[in-house]
């Protein structure tokens, strides 16, 4: 157990940081965290767990400002979204949810398959509080001292749980190929076109793309497929004596299913081009399925169900936002009216995105 780790680093950036010239400071680091958790939940809430985690130190309120939204939009939207095809609110957090000690944070907030929300990641902007608490100070061009303006921001293996909560369904995982360890499988039906899928699976690796060939003939053929289904692979390709024959093989897209045949000699450049379909067709799924839970309302009274709610900040506010936590919900985050993300919870006409969350 230990401390938040902003009191870790601040400690050892009060050493580090002494002159204008060792700013910014630009910290990353991957580590284990223990917690206590009264229910954990595999992935989402866990006792030990592994995460990203950065921290930054900069002359300026407007460096880190500046750095805080990098990371929010630059590094982790564009990976959830782009790589996870998990698409996701961003915001700034109200002064309830906001991290202790931060002058704002800002959030990542998807939309699960059973209608909860799940925060994906939060970049903090944390001003010169932390700096004043630990002494991190520097000398600025002209010899006076200064607190430094710090920053935090993070992941955890949260973001698997949010990958299987987004994409999966009942025969498993669908991983977007992107992120999926083996893109496509060979799968040989009978030993007599063995060497045929060993040629395909190399001439897909040689393509770039990860391969893998499923030689296990011994294993009875749906029990191999349910295998692959399960994984999540995104591409399944099964050659047998009589696609061989025909010079074919037959093609299964796990975001999708059903069977699609295709010519051996087009099977490289049709698997890249079905690679890339299957990334954006999961990536729209999980949108569409978004939209169609999200609902608009006038007043907290009228939330009710699963799904995203917005509802006009101003008509929440505090006395809303208790309200809403005695029925099980929270405001995951306050957009623009056009879906920005604002700097300050006090600029007008603010949205609340409500919802129950993990």
């Amino acid at each position: 157990m230990r401390p938040t780790s902003e009191t870790v680093i601040g400690d050892a950036m009060s050493r580090w940081v002494q002159g204008h010239r060792d700013l910014p400071l630009l910290l990353n680091q991957w580590c284990n965290v223990m917690r206590w958790e009264l229910r954990p939940r595999l992935f989402l809430r866990t006792t030990e767990f592994l995460w990203q985690e950065g921290h930054t130190a900069h002359a300026t309120a407007e460096q880190a400002r500046g750095e805080s939204q990098l990371i929010l939009h630059s590094v982790y939207d564009d990976v959830i979204r782009n790589v996870l095809a998990i698409p996701s609110v961003l915001g700034i957090k109200t002064p309830r949810e906001r991290f202790a000690g931060a002058v704002e944070t800002f959030t990542l907030e998807a939309l699960m398959r059973d209608g909860k929300a799940l925060q994906a990641g939060t970049s903090h902007d944390l001003g010169e509080n932390f700096a004043r608490a630990f002494g991190i100070q520097y000398s600025d061009a002209q010899g006076t001292r200064q607190h430094a303006h710090t920053t935090s921001w993070g992941v955890s293996t949260r973001i698997v749980g949010g990958l299987v909560m987004t994409h999966g369904d009942d025969r498993g995982l669908r991983l977007p190929p992107a992120v999926a360890p083996v893109q496509v499988v060979v799968l040989a039906i009978k030993d007599e076109v063995l060497e045929e899928a060993e040629r395909v699976t190399g001439e897909l690796v040689a393509a770039g793309v990860r391969a893998r060939l499923d030689a296990n003939t011994a294993q009875s053929f749906g029990r191999r497929t349910v295998d692959w289904e399960l994984r999540g692979v995104p591409v399944r390709l099964e050659i047998g004596p009589r696609d061989l024959a025909a010079g074919t093989v037959t093609r299964v897209r796990r975001d999708r299913g059903g069977k699609e045949t295709i010519a051996l000699d087009a099977v490289v450049t049709d698997t890249l081009a079905a690679i890339d379909a299957i990334q954006a067709n999961l990536l729209d799924e999980a949108e569409t399925f978004r939209d169609a839970h999200t609902r608009d309302a006038a007043k907290v009274d009228e939330v009710d169900g699963t799904g995203f709610w917005r509802v006009p900040w101003d008509a929440v506010g505090e006395s809303g936002e208790d309200a809403l936590n005695e029925r099980g919900y929270s405001v995951r985050c306050l957009t623009r009216a056009d879906g920005g993300v604002p700097q300050s919870v006090d600029e007008p006409d603010l949205t609340a995105w409500i919802a129950r969350a993990y």
